[in-house]
């Protein structure tokens, strides 16, 4: 699983999330640090509302929640989820080394691939995604 770090930098980069099932998040509360909730048709669902989405617990006795604002949320990718943001800047994934991974992509208008490590394969997933989105803020390179 994407640690909460990446996930925080995917979210503050400008990475949209659009909830669906089986999307995992957790919540910034330190009451909750830890708890990671999976989007389900059953327990979890999202609400569209004009004032935006709301992630409504339905049937839980664990916690006194009833639902969340899909803000306070913290989105955590899957693997999938993440390669498919790179699209067809995707070339690989391999075992780094014995701690870790890497993604090898070949960013846009460049020539040459570039690799990019992390302690499991979705962290190295989510550090490829970081290096796409600010290539694409990056004004001096569009």
């Amino acid at each position: 699983m994407i640690s909460i770090d990446l996930a925080r930098q995917l979210r503050d980069a400008g990475v949209a999330w659009h909830p669906s099932t089986g999307d995992r998040f957790t919540l910034l509360e330190p009451s909750m640090t830890g708890e990671v909730f999976t989007i389900s048709d059953m327990m979890i669902e999202a609400h569209e509302f004009s004032t935006g989405t709301v992630l409504g617990f339905n049937g839980t006795t664990e916690w006194a929640l009833d639902s969340v604002a899909a803000e306070d949320a913290l989105w955590l990718p899957h693997e999938e989820q993440l390669r498919g943001m790179l699209g067809g800047t995707f070339l690989s994934l391999s075992v780094h080394d014995p701690d870790g991974f890497a993604v090898l992509m070949r960013p846009p208008g460049e020539e040459d691939a570039v690799a990019f490590a992390g302690a499991t394969a979705a962290d190295a997933y989510a550090t490829a995604v970081l290096a796409l989105v600010e290539q694409a803020m990056d004004p001096s390179l569009v």
